[in-house]
């Protein structure tokens, strides 16, 4: 699923394309696109709106629409962004259509159909996003952003103290910081050096600010480099390459860029965690902790304790993987060409 720096670049390549566009008319062949209305009520909340900003909230796009409102749009696993002439053939993985006054479209092109995409109001007093009038904010469940000059390194101190839980589910933990996945929780654990199933609680003063300033780091190098295009994320000027700078994200088996020892995977809340056992120890009161809970059998089913050179079988697959995901957003782009620019 695309991170903060996968979303920001979709934002930042589209915001010269659409401000200040009129929508003329909206059409959804996926009705389940749409998270808060139904296809033609619609149409008709965000027809004759022009729009007016495009940011970012966390994981999600935040288009701003005149009259207050503004749209969400949550790419998911394989949702992608196109701004093309009208006249450019549909894709039959298109789920929603923005028409425009001046003749282009802004498409939602979802494989998955994974992707949602909500309207919503802002509050005339705080001036949130909010799901009715009245109603709760659309972001109240979210975390601060990691790149936001206000979070500090006191900030963020303030929020891990207040946690126990271990420390990759904790990033993954949107309502603790928001627009972390599984690719930069373990890049950033990987660079301070903290096994991902480390507690929270046992974080030092020097550990606490060692990953703080990877978080950030590893998300403004992502942003630069424009995200990371390993499965279908790919924006409307193109993939990403921060996938070549991964130290440890899929490369189970490999060397660590570190010490040299094979890069380890295992599994936690379902979520596949690299890391290098020799580099990102466990302390004892946490193996121990993980013995008493039944939680050690994670560790028991580590993977990659070899070189992955020594799995032709392996290494074959990872090939075939990563050259059907680059074919999958090479058709994508092709897709979008007419519309360049």
């Amino acid at each position: 699923m695309p991170e903060l720096p996968e979303v920001e670049t979709v934002v930042r390549d589209l915001r010269p394309r659409i401000v200040g566009a009129e929508i003329s008319a909206a059409r959804s062949s996926w009705s389940r696109t749409l998270r808060t209305h139904d296809p033609e009520a619609f149409d008709a909340a965000v027809r004759g709106r022009r729009i007016e900003a495009v940011s970012r909230r966390a994981k999600l796009l935040v288009i701003e629409l005149s009259g207050n409102v503004a749209l969400t749009i949550h790419l998911k696993m394989t949702g992608q962004l196109f701004v093309v002439p009208a006249g450019v053939p549909v894709d039959p993985h298109v789920r929603l259509v923005l028409a425009f006054v001046d003749g282009r479209e802004l498409r939602f092109r979802d494989i998955r159909k994974f992707g949602r995409v909500g309207f919503y109001e802002r509050h005339p007093g705080t001036g949130e996003l909010v799901h009715e009038p009245g109603g709760s904010a659309v972001f109240a469940g979210h975390g601060p952003e990691p790149l936001d000059p206000a979070f500090s390194v006191a900030v963020f101190r303030r929020h891990l103290r207040s946690r126990k839980g271990r420390l990759k589910p904790l990033l993954l933990d949107q309502a603790f910081i928001a627009g972390i996945g599984n690719i930069y929780a373990d890049e950033a654990l990987w660079a301070a050096r903290l096994h991902p199933l480390r507690s929270a609680a046992s974080l030092r003063p020097a550990d606490e600010r060692r990953l703080y300033l990877a978080i950030r780091s590893i998300l403004a190098e992502a942003i630069e480099r424009r995200g990371s295009s390993i499965d279908d994320y790919t924006a409307p000027d193109g993939d990403g390459e921060m996938q070549e700078r991964l130290q440890v994200y899929q490369r189970t088996g490999e060397p660590c860029p570190r010490c040299g020892r094979p890069l380890r995977r295992i599994v936690i809340g379902a979520r596949a965690t690299h890391f290098c056992s020799w580099c990102q120890r466990l302390p004892a009161e946490d193996r121990r902790a993980l013995e008493r809970s039944g939680g050690i059998r994670i560790l028991r089913a580590m993977t990659g304790g070899r070189a992955i050179v020594a799995d032709p079988g392996v290494a074959a697959t990872t090939l075939r993987t990563k050259a059907a995901a680059a074919s999958r957003r090479a058709a994508a782009r092709a897709y979008a060409a007419a519309g360049a620019g």
